[in-house]
């Protein structure tokens, strides 16, 4: 099909109607399939009927159509069909939920933040972050409290999404969670905040025994842009991970880290090629004329696009001294 072939192809709303009534599940999920082609709102209060069929294989194809809609509605429709006894139906709607971008649906998922259920729970929290409303923040917090580790994920993601300055100090103590996911989240989450409570806190997660979150906190600092834990980072070019060393390199061009070009240089001779360039780009970031030597010796290098950082730094320390 193409965006340009009539409804009528599929027939009207009246006829698809009729097909739901099918006692061929089969028909009845192709129904489904018709309704999503329509991409009429008029086809919502069907999709709503279609979500409690007896045939889970029409429940799941609904779960996923619900998602092309948007609406109190479609969120009231689905957040019946997330609580499924099918597991793939169930899923279907939590992703379904996530598609949801009308700010009015929320009215309907903010009470369900408490449901029992943790996958609830955690989808109604997934969907909310993509919402972004105030009145979700207050549970979004409490949920930091949550025994479950993935509704503290999706917790943070809402929190970190509403990018409020109060809310601060919580996502500083869920970067200590238990959890990794958690830690590794909340990290993420304090991109927002350029300030020296967060950029400590980054700093702090450099030594967390997870090298992924090591990994995030690296890049993290280079977001936050607080040359006052440099320090920390420069640290990191000694971790065991490559993936940290590499953001930490990154993230010191970033923060244009003088301090840092002793410790940069000798990644100039590292043997993954990804390295030589981020430590070239890294000193084309900092600009500091004493590394002129170690990478007029480097433009030579075997790899084309490290030669290119390479020349492109040297030009850098030209420019801007």
């Amino acid at each position: 099909m193409t965006a340009f072939e009539p409804f009528e192809a599929f027939g009207d709303l009246d006829e698809i109607s009729e097909r739901l009534e099918s006692p061929d599940p089969a028909v009845r999920r192709l129904a489904v399939i018709d309704l999503v082609e329509t991409s009429s709102g008029e086809a919502i209060p069907l999709l709503v009927q279609a979500a409690g069929d007896p045939d889970a294989a029409v429940r799941l194809q609904t779960a996923r159509a619900l998602g092309e809609f948007d609406g109190v509605d479609v969120a009231k429709a689905l957040v019946g069909v997330v609580t499924d006894s099918e597991t793939a139906v169930a899923q279907a709607a939590a992703d379904s939920l996530a598609e949801l971008r009308d700010s009015a649906a929320s009215v309907v998922l903010l009470p369900l933040v408490t449901h029992s259920s943790p996958f609830v729970r955690t989808a109604i929290l997934r969907a909310l972050k993509a919402l972004q409303v105030g009145a979700s923040l207050g549970p979004a917090i409490a949920a930091l409290g949550d025994h479950d580790s993935a509704v503290r994920v999706q917790a943070v993601g809402v929190i970190g999404y509403l990018k409020k300055t109060e809310t601060l100090p919580s996502l500083i103590h869920a970067t200590r969670d238990e959890n990794a996911d958690v830690r590794l989240a909340a990290i993420n989450a304090l991109s927002f905040a350029r300030n020296e409570a967060a950029a400590q806190a980054a700093a702090d997660a450099l030594s967390d025994r997870e090298w992924q979150v090591r990994a995030v906190a690296a890049e993290t600092i280079g977001r936050i842009g607080q040359i006052s834990v440099a320090t920390a980072l420069i640290q990191s070019l000694g971790d065991s991970y490559w993936q940290v060393r590499q953001k930490a390199l990154q993230s010191l061009g970033k923060l244009h880290a003088r301090p840092a070009v002793d410790a940069i240089i000798p990644f100039l001779d590292d043997a993954l090629p990804s390295l030589r360039k981020d430590a070239a780009a890294a000193l084309g970031d900092i600009a500091d004329p004493k590394a002129r030597d170690a990478l007029g010796t480097r433009t030579q290098d075997e790899d084309p696009d490290v030669r290119k950082t390479v020349i492109w730094a040297l030009a850098q320390i030209e420019a801007r001294n």
